[in-house]
């Protein structure tokens, strides 16, 4: 598994859905599988998270930089 860090650029609590950005300037969107397959509750926009991909290079789990 790979894995980015970004920054958070919107969050939707109620679709758990949102976006990052890449430090690179890229946007990614995450989907509600990958922010529940993670131990978080809530993002707050700016807050930095890393984006974990499978093998295919699919999202499939958003966490905190400092988490394992």
């Amino acid at each position: 598994m790979s894995a980015v860090q970004a920054t958070v650029a919107t969050f939707d609590p109620a679709t758990r859905t949102g976006t990052a950005l890449l430090d690179d300037g890229r946007e990614v969107t995450f989907d509600s599988v990958a922010f529940d397959a993670s131990p978080l509750r809530y993002l707050r926009l700016g807050q930095r998270i890393t984006l974990q991909h499978d093998q295919t290079g699919k999202l499939v789990r958003i966490t905190l930089p400092t988490l394992p």
